[in-house]
């Protein structure tokens, strides 16, 4: 029976909660606001909905509980409905100002039910020892002599009266003709000062608006600062002066107007701190009117105190302090503006106080929320900022006025500050962050209309020019303000920012830099023009046509590029040195407007590099180049005979295997460099990414290559970037260079050596002439007579030059001498065109052709003839045709260019440095450096992204590289008649 009673109950219990789970399960509740219910309702705080007061009760103020209604004391109160209400008899009418008692009143009721009493008396309902009066009595307070009291603001105790009122009229009240305004009592007959316009204009926002704060307090406090000298009324004047923006018009007597009249008419009162700007009991708002004024504040006296940035007794913190007030005068206290006192935009400790140490550019921008602003700034906070300092003699702590430039300021309707002469300025000294205050119309309790906020505050401090021991001048602070109209302050948001700036007097770094432009550009000229005449000379050509116009400029590109190279380079790595190792400041960083100098002439330099590189390519790809074989056939062999009945003896053919294997060897060697181009680019990003060298390029003064994830990272400079990845690139090129000549070619690998000494084991000489009348030869004729021979003869007559059993390698007997510059004559060059020609005839109409020989037939007669005629060049063989052998002039290495002209006879110039590299990559190394290094910080520079200019550079060399191959290629296959198929 239990059993079955529990079955059933576990029955029903699942029916239950299937028909209670049968939809989705819902958490919702509808929203509730304590405003939206009714005026018998109260906001239940524990179920977030609307609750139902009792009978003779209404919602509180608060509208989270009920109270009783007019006429009704308070029993018992123990929140929302428990609350317990009784009528008053009618005999007691009134109830207690707590509410909980009944009181007959002496005269009338309030809406609330409560004893009210006639104005200058107030209410009491207890006596001294707090038992309830059956009758509330109304006591009228003595405004009379001796006494001089009034009701306060709660109408329940008598105060003292103001003390105007009593000063004026011996009582309360200000009975006419006295003035009554802003809660104070003035003499009709003394010196009121005039009447002051109220409005506050935004021009940003288009609106210009009666301000309650100003209809209450303007005039009160011009006249209490004018007339008593009142400290918080002048200050409360000033206040409201800055909240106009410090804006000053002659025939305008508005706030700014009132201090000015205040100012011009309290001369006897003296100035504070000898500071003649400064009055007896007026705050310091302006510096003067004066034109060139500003100049003389900003750059006549530096700052009595010096920076340093190493060492012990380093000094790297500006110690800024402020003087704060409230609208209504008072002062606040002192504030050091580390903790973000000035700055808008929330972020931690450390990085707010970043913007105080001294050679950081600091930079902070955020975005706002209007209802943020105004719940965080509901009164306006004046400023005056301070520059704290020691002095050395006496240690006595002093401080030094920061003034203001403020961008929205109007001096007689024209905004004076914005214009970029100095001497037009008019410096102010009060600030303020937002002003929530000078917006509200009618009620100072409503939202405001408008609200005016520091949108930008910059602190520029500028070095003394020629200082060594790091004076500046005093900083100046600029501030912009900008007017925001309250809409929708949930969804509005405004943008704010704060930054540091330093900076120091560019003039003589750029004149520097215009002559060193100067200078070196015209010594460009000279050498390009020395370049032109030796290219003139080399190509056979007196005359000065277009062509040499056009090679003249390509030239001058080229050494201009050079020229700009120099200045960019060196002016990266003198701030980069000059600016992070130095321990008294004596040079700061140029400001971001001030390095667009530098930036362009880093654009000339790559492009004209560019330029550099392109002409060189197309100058590699055009050259002429023959491989001479001086294999002779060892014997003949039997050879059928085409159309006829029988063979004959024909001389054993030469094996074309060496030309080809030499062909690959120089396809090879034309795009190898003296550095490695993949290291080079990962060791830079290494040293930049990994190791932290590109924290160097921060506008700090630390030099340090690591960075705090919690400390504040200050913007990298433009020059700094540019300085730290060329010194990385030319130090990371120069320790390549280096170990590749005095280590890797010495002892690994020389492929330019090695070149021409296969040249001589196949038995093959190399001829090219990069000009039509200049160009280089590679003895390559073997000492032994042969060289396609079996392994035995070759081991053989390796041992014997081992041995000097042989002849030496060299083209002039008993010497070694296998490579030579060479300036050929007009007539040599006139015979080689003419072989040449018919070497490439076969790209020709077929017309051109001997009808009784094939093209392929036809091309490697031109090619035999041309082995021949080249052969018999070197061997003498042409008498018409000869050349000689000597060595250039110490002059004409420098200079790049020959003062013989090959008149006769050529000339062949002993060149042990092997500079036919210079149609390869390899002797061509500086400028491909330069290049790559210029391609890198372009792209580093305009993309702030190392990994992806280290990318790109990468990409760049491989496409040019194989530009170069696959062009290359082509032109040594129909230079030599090799056939394109068997290069690799």
């Amino acid at each position: 029976m239990a059993t079955g009673s529990r079955c059933l109950g576990l029955a029903l219990l699942w029916l239950a909660l299937s028909a209670g789970l049968s939809g989705a399960p819902r958490f919702s509740l509808p929203l509730r606001r304590p405003p939206a219910c009714g005026a018998s309702q109260y906001f239940d705080i524990a179920s977030l909905s609307c609750g139902q007061c009792g009978a003779s009760q209404r919602r509180s103020p608060w509208g989270t509980s009920c109270t009783c209604l007019p006429g009704y004391k308070t029993v018992s109160d123990d929140g929302g409905t428990s609350v317990s209400c009784e009528k008053c008899p009618e005999s007691m009418s009134g109830v207690t100002q707590d509410g909980w008692d009944c009181i007959s009143c002496p005269s009338g009721l309030t809406a609330e039910g409560k004893c009210n009493c006639p104005h200058n008396e107030i209410l009491v309902e207890r006596d001294t020892n707090g038992a309830l009066l059956k009758t509330a009595l109304c006591v009228q307070c003595d405004g009379k002599e001796k006494s001089f009291t009034t009701p306060n603001a709660l109408n329940n105790r008598c105060i003292r009266c103001e003390q105007t009122f009593i000063s004026v009229n011996k009582s309360c009240t200000c009975s006419e003709p006295n003035i009554l305004t802003g809660g104070l009592c003035f003499r009709s007959n003394g010196h009121f000062p005039p009447k002051g316009i109220a409005t506050v204009r935004y021009g940003s926002v288009g609106i210009t608006l009666l301000s309650a704060w100003f209809s209450k307090n303007l005039q009160a406090s011009a006249a209490a600062c004018w007339l008593y000298s009142n400290l918080t009324s002048c200050q409360a004047l000033g206040n409201m002066c800055v909240m106009n923006m410090n804006s000053w018009s002659s025939t305008t007597m508005d706030a700014c107007g009132l201090f000015q009249y205040v100012f011009a008419n309290s001369a006897g009162r003296g100035s504070v701190h000898s500071i003649s700007f400064w009055r007896q009991n007026l705050p310091w708002l302006y510096y003067g009117d004066q034109p060139g004024l500003a100049s003389q504040v900003l750059d006549t006296a530096p700052f009595p105190t010096s920076f340093t940035l190493k060492g012990t007794n380093k000094n790297i913190n500006l110690q800024f302090i402020a003087a704060s007030y409230d609208a209504q005068g008072n002062f606040l206290q002192w504030h050091d503006l580390e903790g973000g006192i000035l700055q808008l935009c929330p972020d931690t400790l450390t990085r707010l106080n970043a913007a105080y140490v001294f050679g950081t550019t600091y930079q902070q921008k955020c975005k706002m929320s209007i209802s943020k602003i105004l719940k965080d700034y509901s009164s306006p906070v004046f400023y005056d900022v301070f520059l704290e300092y020691y002095d050395g003699e006496d240690g006595q702590q002093y401080l030094w006025a920061v003034p203001v430039l403020n961008l929205n300021l109007q001096y007689n309707e024209v905004f004076v500050n914005q214009g970029s002469s100095m001497n037009n300025w008019l410096l102010t000294r009060r600030m303020f962050l937002v002003d929530t205050l000078s917006g509200r119309e009618n009620d100072l309790g409503s939202q405001p209309r408008v609200i005016r906020i520091a949108s930008d505050i910059a602190i520029s401090i500028r070095l003394v020019p020629g200082t060594q021991k790091g004076a500046i001048y005093p900083p100046l602070m600029t501030i912009t303000y900008r007017d925001v109209l309250v809409q929708n302050p949930s969804t509005e948001s405004v943008a704010v920012s704060f930054s540091v700036n330093y900076e120091m007097n560019q003039s003589e770094a750029r004149i520097q830099t215009d002559v060193a432009l100067g200078v070196l550009g015209g010594l460009a000229v000279l050498w390009a023009l020395i370049k032109t005449a030796g290219w003139k000379r080399r190509i056979g050509s007196p005359m000065i046509d277009l062509q040499t116009v056009l090679k003249f400029l390509l030239f001058y590109s080229g050494d201009l590029a050079n020229v700009f190279f120099i200045i960019t380079v060196g002016t990266g790595i003198y701030w980069l040195v000059f600016f992070k190792a130095q321990q008294f400041v004596s040079v700061l960083l140029p400001l971001p407007s001030q390095e667009d100098n530098f930036v362009s002439y880093l654009g000339c330099a790559f492009a004209l590099k560019t330029l550099q590189f392109l002409h060189l390519l197309v100058s590699q790809l055009t050259i002429d180049i023959f491989f001479i074989d001086w294999e002779r056939p060892k014997g003949k062999v039997l050879k059928a005979v085409e159309g006829e009945n029988g063979v004959r003896s024909i001389p054993s053919p030469v094996s074309i295997w060496r030309t080809y294997f030499i062909a690959n060897e120089w396809n090879e060697i034309q795009t190898i460099r003296k550095i490695n181009p993949l290291f080079q680019v990962i060791a830079v990003l290494f040293f930049l990414e990994v190791v932290g060298f590109s924290n160097l390029a921060l506008m700090d003064s630390s030099s340090s290559l690591t960075r705090s994830p919690e400390s504040y990272i200050a913007p990298s400079s433009r020059i700094l970037r540019f300085g730290v990845s060329a010194a990385l690139w030319l130090v990371i090129a120069i320790i390549q260079m280096v170990y590749f000549s005095l280590i890797y070619e010495r002892f690994i690998e020389d492929k330019i050596r090695q070149f021409v000494d296969l040249c001589c084991m196949s038995n093959i000489s190399v001829f090219l002439l990069s000009h039509r009348c200049f160009g280089y030869y590679i003895h390559g004729r073997s000492v032994h007579g042969h060289s396609d021979t079996n392994m035995e003869e070759m081991n053989m007559n390796l041992k014997r030059e081992a041995d000097n059993l042989c002849s030496q390698r060299g083209l002039l007997p008993n010497t070694d001498g296998q490579t030579f510059q060479i300036s050929i004559s007009f007539r040599m060059r006139q015979q080689y065109d003419r072989i040449h020609d018919t070497l490439t005839r076969k790209h020709g109409p077929v017309r051109l052709l001997n009808s009784s020989a094939t093209t392929f037939e036809q091309s490697i007669k031109a090619y035999h003839t041309m082995n021949k005629f080249l052969g018999s060049f070197i061997d003498h063989v042409h008498k018409e045709m000869d050349y000689i052998v000597k060595d250039k002039l110490l002059l004409e290495r420098i200079l790049g260019m020959e003062f013989m002209e090959p008149m006769e006879k050529s000339i062949f110039y002993n060149d042990e440095d092997h500079s036919f590299s210079d149609v390869l990559y390899y002797g061509n190394e500086a400028i491909l450096l330069s290049f790559d290094m210029l391609f890198f910080t372009i792209v580093d520079m305009a993309t702030q992204n190392v990994v992806l200019a280290a990318v790109l550079t990468y990409l760049q060399q491989e496409i040019f590289r194989f530009i170069r191959n696959t062009f290359g290629q082509k032109n040594l296959a129909s230079k030599t008649l090799v056939d394109e198929r068997f290069l690799i």
